[in-house]
């Protein structure tokens, strides 16, 4: 065998889930555990967890949308929680070569966009409060999600006047909003979109049913409406 196998005690604690979880995923085809000849355990290929723990998207997407479990590892409940994750993955960008310019702008455009989520949405979490945030430095991805007000209703609190997802995606992203002085809100979307446009970094920023695309290599802003209809924010980001 040339696979190293973990029972399911091991697996929950990788994934940060419990095994009742865990046995929910294998009858619903979500994880499938493995069961030697004549056995009723379940037991799990390492490099199996491995590649499901990073399909980052999926896990965000779902969590939002269905509001589904997802390893905990991803989980910052707090903005302490989060900023220290954001300094681990500093570190590691600051070791990865070729990164030596780029690092702190990625740190950055994923930084602006985890504090916004816990900025707007402090006291006022619809249900869960906090954000999902992995990320997968091999496949150059950064995944941040939240079931917050969402960017509308954020908006509409100095905006009243905003009637759909589409308008207020696109004012977070090149208005400056000015609430009660000398307070401002959502900028900082708008440094995020002049670091995505002028670097090698590709943007994906859903909201309501409206969602932002800029790639390579036109890196063109332009908001449009979505497939789907997100809570509060599901953000991809590629380097």
């Amino acid at each position: 065998m040339d696979y190293k196998l973990l029972n399911i005690s091991q697996a929950s604690e990788i994934l940060g889930v419990s095994i009742d979880t865990l046995r929910r995923w294998d009858k619903s085809g979500k994880l499938v555990a493995i069961r030697k000849e004549g056995g009723t355990h379940r037991y799990y290929r390492e490099k199996d967890l491995e590649i499901f723990a990073s399909d980052l998207f999926k896990f965000a997407f779902e969590w939002v949308i269905n509001k589904t479990e997802f390893p905990s590892i991803f989980y910052c409940q707090t903005s302490s929680i989060f900023q220290a994750r954001l300094v681990k993955m500093e570190r590691e960008l600051m070791e990865k070569p070729g990164f030596e310019k780029l690092y702190s702008l990625i740190v950055l455009v994923a930084g602006e966009i985890g504090d916004n989520s816990f900025a707007h949405n402090l006291g006022k979490w619809p249900d869960i409060s906090g954000i999902f945030f992995g990320y997968d430095l091999q496949k150059r991805i950064i995944v941040l999600a939240d079931r917050g007000l969402g960017v509308l209703e954020t908006l509409r609190r100095v905006r009243p006047a905003l009637s759909n997802h589409v308008d207020a995606l696109k004012m977070a992203f090149t208005e400056f909003v000015s609430g009660r002085a000398p307070e401002k809100r959502g900028n900082g979307l708008k440094s995020v979109l002049n670091v995505v446009i002028t670097q090698p970094i590709n943007l994906l920023f859903m909201s309501g049913d409206a969602e932002v695309r800029i790639q390579d290599p036109q890196k063109i802003f332009k908001v449009t409406r979505g497939t789907s209809m997100i809570r509060g924010c599901l953000v991809k980001i590629e380097f």
